[in-house]
């Protein structure tokens, strides 16, 4: 690896990991003054805030690493402006755009490693931050799950515990549903089984439901039936993705498959994670470019304040697209897709004639 190489990739990580670490500080007092907030009124260890917010941060920064790679870049570019080293450069026969090339790969390698590494590992810990808040929470006695056997709910209703199992969920219906409920020392006290049961609000209502009382049996064409759930409830409960790994959200994708449950969510989770190292590219070299243009601003504040400005207008775009995917106004591949050519079509006309800059 040439000297200038060694130099370049050095510096530009240099500055990657100065922003992250300011990210990283910055989402941890927002997340502790939030902490601090939920616990004002509840007794716990003075640490247990602290270290709610230090597990909680590092999903949240990973969801700023396309902000984090644009003002990076911007930090680097100042540093070589600052030096005139970019000019040495252009003096040794190095172009702008052999610079843009070495750092566009080290951006995409580190975007895998970001993907591989750091995400599996922040939202590990989202999922270790869930369990232990859910533990202060009004929630904690509901339990929801996919698996390879369907949806299965765990609630408690007037001291009653319910075992709910359903093969498959639509829209506002469990279909093919077996439930067992339980007095509170957990004698049986019925079965339930129905091929179908409306939960748009938490007063069920089971069509055709076969009861089982001991070994008595018995059917009711309409059966009413108070829980804590009802569809929007259970949603909710299965819309928090970044608490799974990549290998997580594959096989969670499969049970929901199986379930017959929305995929929409799960496969932008999906998406946007497999995109996410050529969009650090994208907003690498849109930072870049802009940097290029505007190195003769003497006012480095000035330049961070525009890339700020230009992280705003992507976040934006991006939020737009990605809800549209969300609520199925356009393809999922589409929501993911549309921003990033948008981007690339940006930088494709604004690199034109960079090596002269």
């Amino acid at each position: 690896m040439n000297t200038y190489t060694k130099f370049l990739i050095k510096t530009y990580l240099y500055s990657i990991l100065n922003v992250f670490f300011i990210f990283f500080s910055l989402i941890y007092i927002l997340n502790l003054l939030t902490e601090l907030e939920f616990f004002k009124q509840t007794e716990v260890d003075n640490y247990f805030p602290l270290y709610l917010s230090l597990i909680n941060t590092p999903i949240f920064v990973f969801e700023m690493f396309p902000f984090i790679f644009l003002i990076s870049t911007q930090f680097f570019f100042n540093t070589l402006f600052a030096n005139n080293e970019i000019n040495i450069f252009k003096y040794s026969g190095l172009k702008n755009s052999k610079i843009f090339s070495i750092l566009a790969f080290t951006t995409f390698f580190v975007g895998v490693l970001i993907i591989s590494i750091f995400y599996n590992f922040s939202s590990n810990l989202k999922n270790l931050y869930l369990g232990l808040k859910s533990n202060y929470t009004e929630d904690k006695k509901y339990l929801a799950v996919i698996t390879n056997n369907g949806l299965w709910i765990k609630d408690i209703y007037n001291e009653n515990i319910l075992m709910i199992n359903a093969s498959s969920f639509n829209k506002n219906e469990l279909l093919n549903a077996y439930i067992s409920e339980f007095d509170k020392n957990f004698e049986i006290i019925r079965n339930i089984k129905s091929k179908k049961i409306n939960i748009k609000n938490k007063e069920w209502v089971i069509d055709d439901a076969e009861i089982y009382v001991q070994n008595n049996k018995k059917i009711v064409k309409k059966l009413k039936f108070k829980t804590n759930f009802d569809y929007e409830l259970i949603q909710n409960l299965f819309s928090n993705m970044s608490s799974l790994s990549f290998t997580e959200l594959i096989e969670m994708r499969k049970n929901y498959k199986k379930l017959n449950y929305s995929l929409t969510e799960i496969d932008l989770q999906i998406l946007k994670l497999i995109s996410f190292p050529f969009y650090f590219i994208l907003m690498f070299i849109f930072s870049a470019i802009i940097m290029m243009n505007t190195k003769t601003f003497k006012n480095k504040s000035l330049k961070v304040i525009v890339g700020l400005f230009l992280s705003v207008i992507i976040y934006y775009v991006n939020n737009f697209f990605y809800i549209l995917g969300t609520s199925e106004k356009i393809n999922v591949v589409s929501s993911i897709l549309i921003p990033l050519i948008i981007l690339a079509i940006i930088n494709s006309f604004l690199i034109k004639n960079i090596n002269e800059k």
